[in-house]
């Protein structure tokens, strides 16, 4: 269920980037959001991925309260908040044979 539920909030940041519906308020110099994710929440960095126009999107959560958070960092430095919650949990799953 967990599992389900981190995707499905995946699926919706990565919806979000593509259609371009960040808001502006969400937003601010990366190495502000990146040092308030750890000192008020902390968060560290524990997943990264290249979007589409040159975004990078990471993942930040905390081992010990749980709480994570979904950034994309646009090429000009912004960075913007676009899912934040609870209990992440981190897992490696290997893929299923090929059949």
């Amino acid at each position: 269920m967990k599992k389900t539920l981190f995707k499905m909030t995946m699926g919706l940041g990565i919806m979000v980037l593509a259609a371009q519906q960040v808001q502006a308020r969400n937003c601010a110099p990366r190495e502000d959001v990146v040092k308030r994710l750890t000192e008020t929440y902390g968060e560290t960095r524990q997943g990264i991925g290249i979007a589409r126009r040159g975004a990078v999107m990471e993942v930040y959560a905390s081992d010990t309260s749980g709480s994570w958070t979904i950034t994309v960092t646009m090429p000009d430095g912004m960075t913007c908040l676009i899912a934040s919650g609870r209990s992440y949990e981190d897992m490696a799953e290997a893929l299923p044979p090929n059949v």
